[in-house]
């Protein structure tokens, strides 16, 4: 049985509904993440979880019971805030002793859950500073042992890493990492940053309007959308409109929008004249001089890109129908580029208007140059390295 277990639960606001009959299980030692946009629905749920707020339908069980009814102070579920909500008057030590005193539990106890705890964040030697003489990242750390220091059966992390810096922030998504491994507390965890969530989560729902859109693994939500939403939520994503015209031997003929024909993997869900997407990654284009043959693809296909694990994919996927290396190829121009030290993306305009996103590894020595803007080039992408989306 799951240790959290989220049954058609519903909130509205006035005229406005939040959430829309929402269902999802979290087991025991799961770190669990809620992403979406703003207003998609997703910190109401946590404050239903929490008890702050109380669903207008549906249940909230932990290990089988309903805490509908059960107040937040009396639930054993504690919640981390963005804010770190730190007591600037204790110090560190204090801050993560207080629920134990608020809870009653004997001084010598308490110091010993108290330095057991901050050892584990490794706050040790900060235990009598304030909160004003540490850094963003040890407050963070702070919150989270406060959170941990009376073993709760599942925590709770609302946009926990949001106000800190980018190498803080990736830093401490290592130590939440470690610190849920080690501590083995379930984590439920709220988010808007896509990378964050991948980085993290054991399963990740998608919510959009108050819905999930899809619940997964993060390699499948980023390998396999179920929608054109998700796809183009979940990181970078060329979205190519398309129609499938023939579909037969494990392949999808599709005719794209502006660019005639492409081949995807078939699906056992898709059919001929199903209208959607091409969603196609940027890692998944390559990209090469526009005199030069297009790049060769690995015998039998994309190679990494071969989808053995999508669910709608077939079990024996055929060989290249063509030659070139068996990919989809155009020709385009380069409008402009992004330079991020390990890596570029280009946009390219291809001849026939399209714009198509290929990323290129700036892996050889010395300093990447590549291309420039308007140099001209060739875009190509192995026959199953899309995934086609039905709208």
């Amino acid at each position: 049985m799951a240790l959290l277990e989220i049954r058609n639960i519903s909130r509205s606001f006035g005229a406005f509904t939040a959430v829309k009959d929402v269902s999802f299980d979290v087991s025991s030692g799961e770190f669990f993440t809620l992403l979406g946009p703003s207003g998609c629905g997703k910190t109401t749920i946590l404050r239903m979880i929490a008890g702050f707020d109380l669903p207008d339908a549906g249940q909230i069980l932990l290990d089988g019971r309903d805490l509908v009814a059960t107040p937040a102070e009396r639930r054993p579920i504690h919640t981390v805030f963005q804010s770190y909500a730190l007591f600037p008057h204790l110090t560190v030590g204090q801050n993560v002793a207080f629920p134990l005193r608020m809870a009653g539990v004997n001084e010598t106890e308490l110091r010993r859950r108290v330095a057991d705890t901050l050892e584990q964040v490794h706050l040790a030697e900060l235990a009598e500073h304030y909160p004003h003489e540490i850094s963003g990242g040890q407050k963070q750390r702070v919150a989270l042992a406060r959170g941990l220091v009376n073993r709760p059966r599942l925590l709770l992390l609302d946009e926990p890493l949001g106000a800190l810096d980018l190498k803080l922030r990736e830093e401490m998504q290592l130590e939440l990492i470690k610190l849920q491994r080690e501590v083995g507390v379930t984590f439920v965890f709220v988010t808007h940053a896509q990378p964050e969530a991948l980085a993290l989560s054991h399963r990740i729902a998608v919510m959009n309007q108050g819905r999930i859109e899809q619940l997964d693994e993060p390699s499948r939500l980023y390998s396999f959308p179920k929608n054109r939403f998700v796809a183009d939520f979940i990181g970078n994503c060329n979205l190519l409109e398309a129609g499938v015209v023939e579909g037969q031997d494990g392949l999808l003929r599709l005719q794209a929008a502006g660019l005639g024909e492409i081949l995807a993997p078939a699906r056992e869900d898709v059919n001929v004249g199903d209208k959607g997407v091409l969603a196609l990654r940027p890692e998944q284009v390559r990209i090469g001089a526009a005199d030069a043959l297009p790049p060769p693809f690995p015998k039998g296909g994309g190679g990494d890109f071969a989808t053995p694990d999508d669910p709608g994919a077939s079990e024996n996927p055929p060989q290249p129908p063509f030659g070139k290396g068996g990919g989809n190829s155009f020709p385009g121009t380069v409008r402009d580029f992004l330079y991020v030290g390990d890596v570029t993306t280009y946009q390219v305009t291809l001849d026939n208007g399209q714009e198509l996103a290929a990323l290129r590894a700036n892996d050889a020595p010395g300093r990447a140059r590549f291309f420039e803007v308007g140099d001209r080039v060739t875009v190509s992408w192995a026959w199953d390295a899309g995934h086609f989306v039905r709208d």
